[in-house]
């Protein structure tokens, strides 16, 4: 459990990361729907992809030589931490 408290903390600890990790548990997207989708820069949400992406929250879902319309997705792990992260109440509404 103390692996997921410092994984909740992790995603918590960043606005970006959290609109990131809830706009893809509804569903893929390429960074410029994500960053459309929750208002905030391009850049933050390549910064928050790349971050979520080493812990294994969420992964490139098209081949990695593809510069254009990179789809991202968020793993299994990504999922139940971000159900956690929402049952414990610990977003900033």
């Amino acid at each position: 459990m103390t692996d997921t408290w410092d994984h909740i903390g992790f995603v918590i600890s960043s606005q970006y990361r959290v609109a990131v990790l809830s706009r893809l548990a509804e569903g893929p997207a390429t960074p410029s729907q994500i960053a459309d989708d929750e208002d905030i820069g391009i850049a933050a949400v390549s910064h928050a992809l790349t971050s979520l992406r080493e812990r294994d929250f969420v992964d490139l879902l098209v081949s990695e030589e593809r510069r254009k319309g990179r789809v991202y997705g968020i793993t299994d792990t990504g999922e139940d931490l971000w159900q956690e992260i929402e049952q414990q109440g610990l977003l900033d509404e």
